[in-house]
């Protein structure tokens, strides 16, 4: 047996509560291992040396390096303490947090087995329920309508040109207001903008009004028509927060460049010396942008500032929550008073973070509800772009993405292809429909909620930025090769809402060369397979067992995978 292989840790992606009674665990192996059994004993941690429950643990998955097994624990006491036993080549091994033993003494369980000592209703990560079937519509406002009346002298470029980094279109909140019934038509239930606030640039990433509503985008009575339009048709708002950075242009910032250290807001920023040099070298900023000074989010004043603007929109505008941009340069710290801020106002607001890598420290339930799943938008990348990795690979990877959180986490995770910072995925798979619709297929059936681009539904082209931002060619919606797609995108979207994609567990496997990804619940069980020989096609059990296929109700790909 590989010894150091072997992992578990209490109170974590590997041992977490979904309620007060409920326990998650997990434990880790050496690929390939041949174990005859691996069980849990447990009881509650005053009574584990006189009595020990056993329950068997399942194999749940493999990743390229590790297998995974697991169990859920149905307690009669919050307080935990619990050792593995595995037998291996019918030799009985004992593991604790001593590590490998061969042989336990339950009476001194209380120094070296595994705890979690006391449930804490508080601690538990809440699921916001709504963020489990969301079918999120991103938006980049100035790219998507314009239908406000409004001072246009700032428009510099025509719709359906292709943009350059300061183009302006003059797409508003108005005009996405306008089409809300086109976007809920496609089977979206939530929508997501990039910034809205006062900023100098198209993009608005360079605030220096955060109460107020870009004019360009029709100021503050837009955004609250956009909101109220959506909530009437059921649909979720979340807008995007910049509380790393903020505009140099900002009267904070114009204060600091007069001023120096003698202005109130000095310490609001990261400065070496006693002012901004000419240069505009001296001073932390967003990448190396002079233009976007970095907040000093450890500074009390500017907590305050910031939590004041959080809670605002949600209080005054009744939105659904943020997407944290540039969120793992943001201190922990703020992170945990914002989602108090925040849920305090409205417990079921999200906070989704912008965070690229491995976000554990993040997603413990006292920060964020969500990341944006990049991990996911690579494997998607690598299999059905770059051909770097086979389908026994894909499904090692997503299965080793799956053994990265909680299964609450999973549950919330915001999926995704593409959006304002990566290329279009329609453009890398050099528009071949049928790999595009794949990769949306396996995102729909992710655990978590899914992401659509504007203009992805209507195969928009584009390039890494400005290219991925182009304005919406409402042409297209009158070509019929265009209508069929996006026909078939909506049926995809559709399947978001069945009970096993809802709250369902996952499986994915690799089986005869196919991918395969099943979704089951008390009432139902949803098979995605993904196959370059068939297509694509789904496949629905219901509470009895009974078979039916269900390809023609939902959604089939004709032909094969290019």
């Amino acid at each position: 047996m590989n010894i150091p292989a072997i992992y578990h840790r209490a109170e974590s992606n590997y041992c977490f509560a979904l309620d007060d009674k409920t326990v998650v665990l997990r434990i880790r192996f050496a690929k390939g291992e041949q174990l005859d059994s691996v069980s849990v004993l447990y009881n509650n941690k005053y009574e584990i040396a006189k009595h020990q429950f056993r329950q068997k643990l399942n194999h749940i998955c493999d990743d390229s390096v590790y297998s995974y097994y697991g169990t859920v624990l149905n307690l009669a006491d919050s307080r935990l303490a619990y050792v593995f036993e595995i037998i291996c080549d019918d030799s009985v091994r004992y593991f604790c947090e001593y590590g490998i033993v061969e042989s336990y003494d339950f009476n001194i369980a209380y120094l070296n087995s595994f705890q979690y000592a006391y449930i804490n209703r508080n601690d538990i990560v809440e699921n916001v329920g709504w963020l489990n079937n969301a079918v999120f519509y991103q938006v980049f406002p100035d790219r998507f309508l314009k239908a406000s009346k409004k001072d246009e002298s700032y428009i510099n470029a025509k719709w359906n040109e292709l943009p350059h980094p300061k183009s302006f279109y003059g797409g508003d909140l108005d005009g996405i207001c306008s089409k809300l019934d086109y976007i809920k038509s496609l089977n979206v239930n939530a929508l997501y903008l990039t910034p809205v606030f006062c900023g100098i640039s198209n993009h608005k990433y360079d605030i220096y009004d955060y109460y107020t509503v870009d004019p360009m985008f029709g100021g503050n009575d837009a955004l609250k028509r956009l909101v109220e339009g959506c909530h009437k048709r059921g649909m979720k708002i979340v807008l995007d927060a910049v509380f790393n950075h903020i505009s140099d242009r900002s009267v904070q910032f114009q204060d600091v460049l007069r001023k120096g250290d003698k202005s109130e807001f000095f310490k609001w920023f990261v400065i070496d010396g006693d002012k901004v040099n000419n240069q505009r070298d001296n001073y932390c900023q967003f990448a190396s942008c002079p233009y976007m000074p970095k907040l000093d989010t450890s500074n009390k004043d500017v907590q305050r500032y910031l939590l004041d603007v959080a809670t605002y929109w949600i209080r005054q505008y009744d939105i659904d929550g943020w997407r944290l941009d540039v969120s793992d340069e943001v201190s922990h710290d703020f992170w945990r008073m914002m989602r108090k801020a925040v849920k305090e106002v409205k417990p079921d607001a999200v906070m989704i973070g912008e965070n690229w890598h491995n976000s554990e420290s993040y997603l413990g339930g006292d920060q964020f509800d969500s990341i944006m799943n990049y991990a996911f938008t690579k494997q998607m990348v690598d299999y059905f772009v770059h051909e770097k990795i086979d389908e026994v690979e894909l499904v090692q990877q997503l299965n080793g993405l799956l053994m990265r959180y909680t299964d609450t986490t999973n549950n919330m995770m915001f999926n995704l292809l593409d959006c304002h910072d990566t290329d279009r995925f329609y453009s890398l798979v050099k528009c071949n429909k049928d790999k595009y619709l794949s990769a949306l297929a396996m995102m729909v059936f992710m655990t978590g909620s899914c992401n659509v681009y504007y203009g992805d539904e209507i195969l928009t082209e584009g390039g890494y930025d400005p290219d991925n931002r182009r304005t919406f060619d409402w042409n297209k919606l009158n070509d019929p090769s265009t209508v069929q797609f996006t026909r078939q995108l909506t049926s995809l979207l559709a399947l978001k809402q069945q009970p096993a994609l809802q709250r369902g567990d996952i499986s994915i496997r690799e089986v005869d060369g196919d991918v395969t990804i099943k979704r089951s619940c008390d009432v139902q069980t949803v098979r995605l397979t993904v196959s370059k020989q068939k297509g694509v096609f789904v496949e629905e059990w219901f509470g009895n067992g009974v078979a039916e296929n269900i390809s023609n109700k939902y959604y089939l790909i004709q032909g094969r995978l290019k």
